[in-house]
């Protein structure tokens, strides 16, 4: 997916603070907008012998070919461990961490006392940025009040008000929006994605994240929801959360607890919509379907309930028991066609 043609305007704004960089850049977005990528673009150009007029990195000169292999002397990418490539657990292992570790930040000190590149700029790329505890965002905060020379922070996050109030008044923002539409569904359906509207429109415009939902095999469970959700009252809970939680088992780690959440709460964005008389927003094939059920639900209990699901998508990080935390959620939904 090309992120500097759905960000052309973010793109350019970046190029033009290529004279004069502060010491920490924060772009901030929704999620699946390409902000890691844009990033990541970034800093190859700006660590380039050779950049184009545009400022994109050769691809050919040394520190391209560095940057290409994950070795280049003078950048650093501090992740969660669970985004790496081979984040897949086997059995019995200890899982990745979902976190950016106080000893990654540490491991910057030995970074920063050793001279760049043929004088150039030292680059760390932190993503997300959010995923840090408060032990570990305060060691980084301590390198942000005093950067090294010759230093750019470039910071990636899709939640920004859980950062430290203290590290985001250090960084420059870098807002990176919603493209438009047209150009969205342009650049999806240049990647091969079918139905590139249906699924923009389930991501929340995100293209990102539309391609991922559209390409990592997702759709079957999203059907199965869908399916399920659409039998109002008549719904099985019982045997919706069983299936559901044999699809997450058998994803190896691609679904999660949290997207069956999330996908649920955009469900009752739809059902608010609809009982209002509006459009729904997110589930557009199931537009007939998600108007009739929303006749059958006072409004009041609607409101009620996505307050709860607020709730509940903090508890699928780390449910004690996934069937039953399924079963309590398909539960509480047909509890919304009681008479």
């Amino acid at each position: 997916m090309n992120v500097i043609d759905l960000h052309s305007k973010v793109w350019a704004g970046l190029q033009a603070r290529r004279k004069q960089l502060p010491h920490s850049l924060l772009l901030v977005g929704q999620k699946g907008l390409g902000k890691y990528e844009l990033a990541r673009r970034f800093a190859a150009s700006l660590l380039c012998e050779s950049p184009s007029i545009e400022g994109l990195a050769c691809g050919k000169c040394l520190a391209c070919n560095w940057f290409e292999q994950g070795n280049h002397p003078d950048f650093r990418l501090l992740k969660p461990d669970a985004l790496g490539e081979e984040a897949e657990v086997e059995d019995g292992k200890k899982k990745p961490s979902q976190q950016i570790t106080i000893d990654q930040v540490r491991g910057l000190d030995e970074f920063f006392n050793i001279g760049t590149h043929r004088g150039g700029l030292r680059i760390i790329l932190v993503n997300p940025t959010e995923a840090m505890n408060r032990s570990t965002a305060n060691s980084l905060l301590k390198t942000l009040e005093e950067p090294a020379p010759d230093t750019l922070f470039l910071m990636v996050s899709s939640e920004p008000m859980r950062l430290l109030p203290t590290i985001r008044s250090r960084c420059q923002v870098v807002p990176v929006p919603v493209p438009s539409m047209k150009l969205a569904e342009k650049v999806l359906a240049d990647e091969g994605v079918a139905q590139a509207e249906r699924w923009l429109a389930l991501a929340g415009g995100s293209p990102g994240l539309a391609m991922e939902l559209a390409t990592s095999g997702q759709g079957a469970w999203l059907e199965l929801l869908t399916a399920r959700l659409g039998s109002g009252r008549k719904s099985d809970p019982l045997a919706t959360a069983a299936e559901l939680e044999k699809a997450v088992k058998d994803s190896k780690g691609k679904v999660a607890l949290k997207h069956i959440t999330e996908a649920l709460q955009k469900w009752m964005v739809d059902l608010t919509l609809a009982r209002n008389g509006l459009s729904v927003r997110y589930f557009l094939p199931q537009q007939t379907i998600i108007s009739g059920l929303a006749d059958m639900i006072p409004p009041a209990r609607l409101i009620q309930s996505y307050r709860a699901l607020i709730t509940r998508r903090q508890e699928a990080e780390q449910p004690l028991n996934a069937r039953l935390f399924l079963e309590s959620l398909f539960l509480d939904y047909r509890a919304l066609f009681a008479n």
